[in-house]
């Protein structure tokens, strides 16, 4: 990789969450002349009506970044302005609603299309790079493996995220100068995921029940839910190689293979030392996405994107942090 950050301001919306946190770290360990900022609305206890918080950012992601961090929320103007004072090389936009059964389509939509426009603009203005958050969600149930031009979202999420695809796409065409690159993430899991609640990975969650002696409880049928499990490092290294890559455009970001919940019980099982049965229920929910799986041959092609991280090895070099996660935390239920 010929990319080479020092001295070049990196702005990073959402980023004391998941993804934007490791993208933070890695920015900073890697290349420590670099300006990079975070901006984040944090947890402030609002939820939505699942009962699921609206923002997932944590300070604890922070703890060892140096950079510099701005309090504010992508939905509003009088935030956004302080970035005014910047002028930013690449933005890495992370923020926005994730929460594939989010009730409120208005704050979904202005969070994720309406601010992704707001922010697209302050790239036109500084000349930045933008990397974005799309998701594999704007596949909807389109069958595997998963190609960028099959979207058929089935929820809300998944439809923000295809409208933020469809809008670079039109401002590029205003602004050919103006970079986009983005990233349909697949399910993503690893260190820094905590904060999710309910919606973080099915690894953490099976994870800290077994932890607590509790036998992983998982949907029926769950040998044949397939989903396609990337780790957070492949990620970042995508975000990367994204930033670096000339092209633009929309990339599938997933391991390339797809495994079922079952193959991650069993695993963490493994790595535990437990043989805990597994707890089946129904699963309540209607439309439930039973297989995902990356067509990422354009993300090799355009980007150089080749995961590395197996489940299993991505596992195993979890359960020191889920293990920390359980002492420090418990298990919540």
């Amino acid at each position: 990789m010929s990319l080479n950050l020092n001295g070049k301001a990196v702005l990073i919306t959402g980023g004391a969450g998941f993804i934007g946190s490791n993208l933070a770290l890695t920015i900073e360990r890697r290349w420590p002349g670099a300006r990079v900022v975070v901006f984040d609305r944090f947890q402030d206890g609002t939820c939505f009506g699942n009962g699921n918080p609206i923002s997932l950012g944590s300070w604890q992601n922070l703890v060892d970044f140096r950079g510099e961090v701005l309090c504010g929320d992508i939905n509003n103007a009088r935030d956004l302005a302080r970035l005014e004072d910047y002028s930013f090389d690449y933005i890495l936009h992370q923020a926005a609603i994730s929460d594939t059964r989010a009730d409120n389509q208005m704050l979904v939509m202005q969070t994720n299309v309406n601010a992704f426009g707001d922010l697209l603009s302050l790239a036109r203005r500084c000349g930045a790079q933008m990397i974005y958050a799309s998701s594999a969600a704007t596949y909807g149930a389109s069958a595997s493996p998963q190609r960028v031009g099959q979207e058929a979202p089935d929820n809300v999420y998944g439809y923000s995220k295809r409208a933020m695809d469809d809008l670079a796409a039109r401002v590029r065409e205003q602004a050919p100068d103006l970079k986009t690159v983005g990233l349909r993430y697949f399910n993503v899991y690893g260190p820094g995921e905590y904060f999710k609640g309910k919606t973080a990975s099915m690894v953490l969650q099976l994870g800290l029940q077994i932890l607590d002696g509790r036998p992983p409880r998982l949907f029926e049928g769950s040998d044949r839910i397939m989903r396609d499990f990337v780790n957070i490092d492949d990620v970042v290294e995508a975000n990367l190689l994204a930033m670096e890559t000339p092209h633009s455009g929309v990339y599938n970001v997933g391991f390339g293979q797809c495994r079922s919940f079952k193959d991650i019980a069993d695993i963490l099982q493994r790595e535990l030392g437990t043989e805990l049965p597994i707890d089946y229920f129904p699963n309540p929910y209607s439309g439930y996405q039973m297989h995902t799986q990356a067509d990422n041959s354009l993300s090799e092609r355009d980007l150089g994107y080749v995961p590395r991280v197996s489940l299993e090895e991505g596992i195993a070099a979890y359960v020191p942090d889920i293990r920390r996660i359980y002492q420090q935390f418990g298990y919540q239920g």
